[in-house]
């Protein structure tokens, strides 16, 4: 069954309007294997809204009477009405109205989509396709536009499609690669993301990964990973020794110093899969003088805020969180480590919820990490770097800040095989589990990672190594991002390509230490966390 081919077909009473087949899908990037489209059981599509594509992420009860069908679309409807009222939605409204009120159905977003390319093309995941239903909706039913249904043809609006819209929602990445190939700027990663703040902040309806498990756990424990702060320092602790005792480098990560220049926040779940790059960062950090402190105050310790991908309020009530840590030690400013979404969340987006004093200078750690490198404090040795490596750029970091360059200076400086993927910097195209997607293995959601969102960025790095694509050599993609790292791993696990064609993950700070001379030669160990 294929995608619906007018828009008004979402309000249809089939049981799926859309069902993507494996022939449906682009060719498969070098050997990477197509995982089967399991489909939902029959129980779960009876209790859930299911309507859609047969792909569940928001898992939304399924109305069992009249009442219950009308309670939704009102409730959606209320909704609609506080995020376009000031009082309700001051930190997005300007930008969602001018997306909403200017759009040229030129359908250049479809062309910049990954995801509509890695679908073949299907219809229902054009980026303007879940816009322009959400745009009519509310000119209609909340904007009441007098000649709404003149314009646009009168829509329909009954339960499903407000389901649909809600599940059509988390069919984006919020890579915003649209909104950059719009002429006029529309962007239609931020209406995806409105919508879902409806279903989250109205309707509570919301993904269990980035609310229970995600911004709940990060207030009540102050990290996602459950690790209370005495848990994480712990950790942190036992990364230095072991770190120590394996580069010979005297590691000795500090912890609430107050009046430090900097403090350094992590993904903390970095600590439990990638403990490479907490040591990395403070073995480089420790070797350039730096005057740095890592917190142990309740969310002080984790630099990601599930917040941004669906919800204000907690996105609020976390980044507040993350500034009074700061505030307590009295640093200067903060820095944000490896972690795309972090870097959208606490250097950019808390610019509209943080009060004056505690809005602390916050920055990217790419400029400074640069500075370091070509600041001549470290001594480097690029031949232990000779090996192919290409760079992704995380959405967040190269399309939304503009931060490309930095990272290309120090892989330029100590890589000496460094390749780029095409195209690259703010024109990259996203890992495929971009705005918590990474996050969620229920249902079949990783089906969809693997076959559709993940698609293009395995062609990218099958055409960055294709001169070295034998398994005698081992190639590096270096995804500065904790969420970036996780999909491409999970990608290379499922067709077995680290075993294949030697390809590895791993950050940035890793290749900088392992040029180090004042490390023991090999900081990377290919292959040991695949």
């Amino acid at each position: 069954m294929k995608a619906p081919r007018k828009l008004t077909d979402i309000a249809s009473n089939e049981d799926r309007i859309c069902r993507i087949e494996e022939e449906d899908l682009i060719p498969s990037p070098f050997a990477m294997e197509n995982l089967p489209f399991r489909r939902l059981d029959k129980e779960t599509r009876k209790n859930f809204c299911s309507d859609l594509d047969d792909l569940l992420v928001l898992s939304i009860p399924r109305p069992c009477n009249r009442a219950e069908e009308d309670d939704m679309v009102e409730r959606f409807l209320a909704g609609m009405r506080k995020l376009l009222s000031p009082e309700n939605n001051w930190t997005f409204l300007s930008q969602l109205e001018t997306s909403l009120d200017y759009c040229a159905q030129c359908n250049s977003c479809s062309a910049a989509c990954h995801l509509f390319a890695g679908s073949g093309g299907n219809e229902m995941y054009r980026p303007n396709f879940r816009s322009e239903i959400f745009r009519r909706i509310y000119k209609q039913y909340v904007a009441k536009e007098p000649l709404a249904r003149l314009r646009r043809g009168d829509f329909p609006l009954n339960w499903r499609v407000v389901a649909r819209l809600g599940e059509l929602s988390y069919r984006c990445n919020l890579c915003r690669r649209c909104a950059q190939a719009c002429p006029i700027g529309v962007d239609n990663g931020l209406i995806a993301r409105e919508i879902r703040k409806i279903f989250s902040q109205e309707m509570g309806i919301n993904p269990p990964e980035l609310h229970g498990k995600g911004s709940m756990c990060q207030l009540e424990f102050g990290s996602s990973t459950r690790m209370r702060p005495a848990v994480m320092r712990e950790n942190v602790d036992f990364i230095d020794e072991d770190y120590a005792q394996s580069t010979g480098f005297d590691l000795q990560t500090p912890w609430d110093k107050e009046g430090a220049d900097i403090l350094l926040i992590h993904n903390a779940g970095e600590v439990l899969a990638w403990p490479d790059s907490i040591a990395a960062y403070s073995i480089i950090f420790q070797a350039a003088g730096l005057s740095f402190t890592l917190s142990s105050e309740l969310a002080g310790y984790d630099s990601i805020n599930y917040g941004v991908f669906y919800d204000d309020v907690q996105f609020a009530r976390v980044a507040l969180l993350q500034a009074q840590a700061a505030k307590k030690l009295g640093v200067k400013k903060i820095v944000v480590g490896e972690c795309g979404h972090a870097h959208k969340a606490l250097a950019v987006i808390a610019d509209r919820v943080l009060p004056p004093e505690l809005n602390i200078p916050r920055e990217s750690c790419f400029p400074l990490l640069r500075d370091i490198v070509c600041s001549g404090k470290i001594r480097f040795d690029p031949a232990r770097n000779d090996f192919p490596v290409t760079l992704h750029d995380p959405c967040n970091i190269a399309r939304l800040m503009g931060i490309s360059k930095p990272q290309r200076d120090i892989l330029q400086r100590l890589c000496p095989q460094f390749r780029e993927m095409n195209p690259h910097g703010a024109e990259n195209y996203c890992c495929g589990g971009g705005s918590g997607l990474y996050l969620m293995t229920r249902n079949n959601i990783e089906t969809w990672r693997n076959n559709i969102s993940g698609r293009r960025k395995m062609e990218q790095i099958g055409a960055a190594f294709a001169d070295c694509m034998g398994s005698e050599t081992p190639k590096y993609i270096c995804a500065p991002c904790s969420n970036c790292k996780g999909q491409i791993r999970d990608v290379l696990r499922v067709s077995d390509l680290t075993e294949k064609y030697n390809l590895h993950y791993g950050g940035l700070a890793e290749l900088v230490v392992n040029a180090m001379l004042d490390v023991k030669p090999g900081f990377i160990k290919w292959g040991e966390d695949e």
